[in-house]
């Protein structure tokens, strides 16, 4: 085990409420989430980091996901953007992790923006990125741009230092209020070649390198953002459970009890449990199969497919809950306004899972005519 979640999640109970009214992390709960090597798990061996599994990152942040969806989606992606930046050249690695593996890496990559020129050694950087969430408590951040003409066109990833870009607090969101997803703007700042990556490159595997930098990007890149979301629908059912317990309808009679509540709390556990199951194969394949087109495939259809699952719980249980639910202190609608948000990600849409799926095994469509 390479991730400490005990003492977190304990914190998590505490600062769950203050993140959500401060919209963004506290530096205390940045470092909690740090020391508890979520910075460091996919940063290579070679700087001291752990090169984990992608099954104990996932699991780790579902855990934490539970008590503060907010901070699990943070930690998830610090960990994340740690695999990202293991792409960069050697020397770029060195200048983020030479001195500590525990380096807080943000990211803006989907779209690409700003724009960018090519000069000696490097590029100059200029431009706006939104959503870049745990960005005021990051070292560093991986921004995506367009670069070159035509042919040559291609989107390219730098990694700029804290002293170079600022943070906007753009960020009022109605779920993952806590998550600071705010906007970074950078003026005309130089990015050296070993700062900087082709999105390409995240497609390509390499043996010999350590497994969680050697899959291609779209076989895991789900398992960030569906984790969070399966541990608050997780806790979603538990906090049902209890409002349903003390609930006495109208007649007297009380609400467990009630052929509905059974079927909602059936329905929905089952709902949730099958989304876990269905996340624990990916991840399998992730850390241990084979990596063909057939599982990257699999794996960005079953991380969809659990992400509209655990909505689909949640939604149906908050429908219910009662008016209680409602409540702007209920530990419930806070789940639900999680979930929905997580599991809006882009990464996560089950069309383009759907597509991408039948071509593999369906092939790719006939020609007409």
């Amino acid at each position: 085990m390479t991730l400490d979640t005990g003492s977190l999640t304990a914190l998590a109970r505490t600062w769950a409420e203050d993140i959500e009214h401060q919209r963004r992390l506290t530096p205390g709960i940045a470092d909690a989430i740090t020391t508890a090597g979520f910075a460091r798990h996919f940063v290579p061996k070679q700087w001291n980091g752990s090169a984990g599994s992608f099954a104990e990152a996932a699991e780790a942040a579902a855990v934490l996901g539970e008590t503060c969806t907010s901070g699990a989606w943070c930690a998830a992606l610090y960990a994340a953007h740690g695999r990202l930046a293991a792409y960069l050249p050697y020397e770029g690695q060195r200048e983020l992790w030479a001195e500590s593996p525990d380096i807080r890496i943000a990211a803006a990559i989907v779209p690409p923006s700003g724009e960018t020129e090519v000069v000696a050694d490097g590029w100059m950087l200029t431009g706006t990125w939104n959503l870049a969430s745990g960005v005021d408590h990051a070292h560093w951040i991986l921004l995506a741009a367009w670069v070159g003409e035509g042919a040559a066109r291609a989107c390219r990833i730098f990694a700029v230092p804290r002293a170079r870009f600022e943070v906007a607090d753009t960020w009022h969101s109605l779920g993952l209020r806590g998550t600071g997803s705010n906007t970074v703007r950078v003026e005309r700042t130089f990015v050296p070649a070993h700062r900087t990556f082709t999105l390409g490159d995240l497609a390509h595997t390499e043996p010999g390198r350590e497994r969680c930098h050697s899959v291609p990007y779209l076989l895991v890149a789900g398992a960030q953002f569906v984790a969070p979301a399966l541990g608050a629908a997780r806790q979603a059912l538990r906090d049902w459970t209890e409002l349903t317990r003390a609930r006495v309808l109208t007649d007297g009679r009380p609400a467990h009890a009630t052929p509905g509540a059974q079927e909602v709390l059936a329905r929905a556990s089952g709902e949730v449990h099958a989304a876990g199951l269905l996340v624990r194969h990916a991840l399998g394949r992730a850390d241990l199969a084979d990596i063909t087109e057939q599982a990257v495939a699999e794996n960005v259809r079953d991380f969809s497919l659990a992400a509209e699952m655990s909505a689909t719980a949640v939604d149906r249980l908050m429908r219910a809950a009662g008016s209680r639910a409602q409540a702007v202190d209920s530990p419930l609608q806070r789940r639900w306004r999680d979930v929905v948000a997580a599991t809006g990600h882009a990464a996560l849409g089950f069309e383009a899972a759907s597509a991408l799926y039948s071509r593999t095994g369906l092939g790719p469509p006939r020609a007409s005519g």
